[in-house]
């Protein structure tokens, strides 16, 4: 009888290959955005940076939400059309206290991009 490994045999390890993926394309991405805050300049931990979406219709796909599933050139597009911020710049973006100016968007993504 062939032995048959199941999902649950391997989890544990399938589990953290993922993690440790994940972790690596958050640290390519955040990279790839100058590695800290658009506004302030944090760049101290790199869980309390997050994408911003300069343009929501234009998304694709959360970055964070099954963002770091995907492989690392889908993943790129859809991160050359955010900013990098902080958690606390992002609140403020989002409650329309905090804007970057239009210009400087557009200079800062034809840069990236």
């Amino acid at each position: 009888m062939a032995d048959r490994r199941t999902y649950r045999d391997r989890a544990a390890s399938n589990i953290a290959a993922v993690r440790k993926r994940r972790k690596k394309l958050k640290k390519m991405a955040t990279n790839l955005l100058g590695g800290k805050c658009y506004f302030c300049g944090y760049n101290r931990c790199i869980k309390a940076l997050e994408f911003h979406h300069l343009d929501g219709s234009k998304k694709k796909f959360g970055i964070s939400h099954r963002g770091f599933t995907r492989s690392w050139e889908k993943l790129k597009r859809e991160v050359l059309k955010c900013i990098l911020v902080c958690a606390n710049c992002h609140r403020e973006i989002h409650a329309s206290s905090r804007q970057p100016p239009l210009e400087t968007m557009e200079r800062d993504i034809q840069t990236i991009g």
